[in-house]
């Protein structure tokens, strides 16, 4: 076998896409959201979440022959290979703008940022190092 094959190093593919946005903590604006469980008056987007959508390629790579391309080697889980916690995946996809309120990013990123708007505090630091590390 030549070459190992995960989600998150798969090029040019969506969930590629979705997981890189994903650490950034963004959604990418070409892709359809994932709005959770289908509901009587459901918004615009897939219904299921992005936790499950990634396990479900993750799952679907292994059940594929390792001859062929897609076959996922990894037997670490992706989270774990990601070093995302899944408590704060949780947190990250269900909850992102009530976790942050503000800027979010690495504490460089956030330090310039608030620097340019003249902002004296960080508010999201702490959330952003416990969750996005």
């Amino acid at each position: 076998m030549s070459s190992l094959f995960t989600p998150e190093t798969s090029d040019y593919t969506s969930i590629k896409k979705r997981i890189d946005h994903a650490e950034l903590g963004k959604q990418p604006k070409n892709l359809l959201r994932f709005v959770g469980s289908p509901r009587k008056h459901m918004p615009k987007g897939l219904p299921f979440e992005l936790k499950s959508y990634i396990e479900l390629v993750e799952l679907t790579g292994r059940c594929i022959r390792v001859d062929k391309r897609g076959y996922i080697f990894e037997f670490q889980h992706i989270f774990t290979r990601l070093n995302i916690e899944p408590e704060n995946w949780i947190k990250l996809t269900t909850q992102f703008s009530r976790v942050f309120p503000g800027a979010v990013g690495r504490e460089r990123t956030v330090t310039a940022y608030c620097e340019t708007l003249q902002k004296r505090r960080r508010t999201n630091l702490t959330n952003c190092e416990r969750l996005l590390a």
